[in-house]
């Protein structure tokens, strides 16, 4: 099976595990807020390697891959109201990936049925906030999770059983399963113009609205307050020493932004970690906790920023969502030079 951007193959579970990692590698894939994770790079990666490994049609594949967005978002509504801290997507993602690929591999609903259990026994069980605190290459069990929902299909495929899914063992299953097919959660996506997390790109915004009402550049500005919900306070890495430590940080990304104008793999590679200005500007990054914001989250990420200038100017943003959230989407030239910005590189 095709492992992307490279010449190498593997199994269909292995080339899952390694798309999966690609996917969430640059932390610029697609999100779902309510639940504060990452579908796609999950499920995405399970159905492309059973639809190479049964050559489905295109058709196929985009119905099992809407399917496997379905049913994994309102896996992760059912999971996130068991436990009391906060999962990633690995926990919750490979349940939609099991059934979209089992479709595809041609299983019986019963088997299908196996595979979402399957899914959601192997399925690791993140501590997200250790994650955000402790950045690695982890990324939300986002890889694992898709060999996860590949492996469960492909076991239920071959008459391995599981356990009654989330679906069948909760009050509120049947809420989550009646508009199945008539609401789309996959219309509620957001898409990242910025390569770090989700959480930092309201400030990137931010800052860079007060910094151009001010007219000034990132040498003139001697301090940028952030203020935003708690959830982003853990962000505080203002001096990282790899890409993850770069794409869990709020202040890099903000220095990044106002210096280079951008926030892509260039500046979260550890090539660009050295950088004096970069690392002095990250440095004056302050973060402060936000009420109005926090009240938001996690249904909306928001955050206002205050730019002040070495000769005493301040200025200040409004209250600001990241671009690329459902109410302020990303537009088709947008989205198209973002394919273009990433692929064009490595193909």
């Amino acid at each position: 099976m095709t492992i992307i951007g490279s010449s190498l193959t593997a199994s269909a579970a292995g080339a899952a595990l390694a798309n999966g990692y690609a996917a969430s590698a640059l932390d610029i894939d697609d999100g779902y807020r309510p639940l504060k994770g990452h579908p796609g790079a999950v499920v995405f990666p399970g159905i492309l390697a059973a639809a190479e490994q049964v050559g489905a049609n295109g058709e196929a594949f985009l119905t099992a891959l809407v399917a496997a967005y379905e049913v994994a978002m309102r896996a992760g509504h059912l999971l996130h109201t068991f436990y009391g801290f906060y999962h990633g997507t690995g926990s919750w993602g490979p349940i939609g990936a099991a059934a979209g690929a089992a479709r595809l591999l041609g299983c019986t609903p019963e088997q299908i049925w196996h595979a979402m259990g399957v899914g959601e026994f192997h399925a690791c069980m993140t501590p997200e906030m250790r994650s955000v605190d402790h950045p690695s290459m982890l990324k939300d069990g986002i890889g694992w999770g898709a060999m996860v929902g590949l492996a469960s299909a492909e076991l239920a495929a071959r008459g391995f059983t599981g356990i009654p899914s989330l679906f069948d063992t909760t009050d509120g299953a049947n809420r989550r399963l009646d508009d199945l097919g008539h609401e789309w959660l996959i219309m509620r996506l957001y898409f990242k113009p910025h390569a770090c997390c989700r959480w930092a790109q309201p400030a990137v915004e931010g800052a860079c609205v007060a910094a151009r009402q001010l007219g000034v550049a990132y040498a003139d500005i001697a301090c940028v307050r952030v203020h935003t919900f708690e959830a982003a306070l853990h962000l505080r890495n203002a001096a990282p020493r790899s890409t993850e430590e770069a794409q869990f940080s709020l202040p890099w990304p903000v220095a990044c932004a106002l210096i280079d104008g951008a926030v892509g793999p260039e500046q979260v590679l550890e090539s660009a970690l050295a950088d004096p200005d970069r690392r002095a500007l990250a440095a004056r990054v302050e973060m402060l906790h936000d009420p109005d914001s926090e009240a938001a989250f996690p249904d909306r990420a928001l955050a206002w920023v205050e730019v002040e200038t070495v000769d005493g100017r301040c200025t200040r943003s409004g209250l600001l969502a990241a671009h690329g959230d459902p109410d302020a989407p990303l537009t088709d030239a947008e989205r198209t030079e973002k394919y273009h910005r990433l692929v064009t590189p490595v193909f």
